[in-house]
């Protein structure tokens, strides 16, 4: 179940069907409402251009029950992969924001380049740079201006660590200033 999620008996839910156990007693199903995959399938039911194969899901990051990160990558030139995601006037996002109860979904488009990758996933902060290590350890330093530091991080880290988890590199934010003086001593 979601953190801070009341069900009864009787109530009617969406889950993902995460296996499904052989016991004594008959089979028995183990649902997830908290899977990273649950997602997924709520945006392929809601989203054509997903269930279709035009939109890809390339990656996603989740604290379920607080907030989730995506990435969306178009296979077609003509298409948005996030707008088809948002829908007009945010109706696909809403639809599965409201069955996740509130839920905060963060759309970002995919890039194979990793700094704008790396920038994306740091949305809704506005990055200036991202150094990525040449040694190939995949870890980077993302530059932000310095009113734009807290939001970077995010509440208690939670945005620069689903950045973290939906890239798969380790980032270190700094403000333009810190930076600055890290570069002049």
């Amino acid at each position: 179940m979601i953190p801070r999620e009341n069900l009864r008996v009787g109530d009617r839910i969406k889950a993902f069907l995460l296996r499904i156990d052989r016991a004594a007693r008959g089979p028995q199903l183990i649902l997830s409402r908290t899977a990273p995959e649950f997602i997924i399938k709520l945006f392929e039911m809601e989203v054509p251009e997903i269930a279709g194969g035009k939109v890809l899901i390339k990656g996603i990051a989740r604290e379920a029950g607080s907030r989730t990160k995506m990435a969306v990558h178009s296979t077609e030139v003509l298409i948005d992969p996030v707008g088809a995601c948002v829908g007009q006037r945010g109706d696909r996002v809403t639809r599965v924001v409201d069955e996740l109860r509130g839920e905060k979904i963060d759309i970002i488009k995919w890039s194979e380049n990793p700094a704008e990758f790396i920038a994306n996933a740091l949305n809704p902060a506005n990055v200036r740079e991202v150094y990525t290590e040449a040694s190939g350890q995949r870890s980077c330093i993302v530059v932000v201006p310095d009113n734009q530091l807290s939001l970077a991080i995010g509440k208690e880290g939670q945005n620069a660590r689903l950045a973290a988890k939906l890239t798969g590199w380790k980032i270190d934010i700094k403000s333009q200033s810190q930076y600055a003086e890290q570069m002049a001593a």
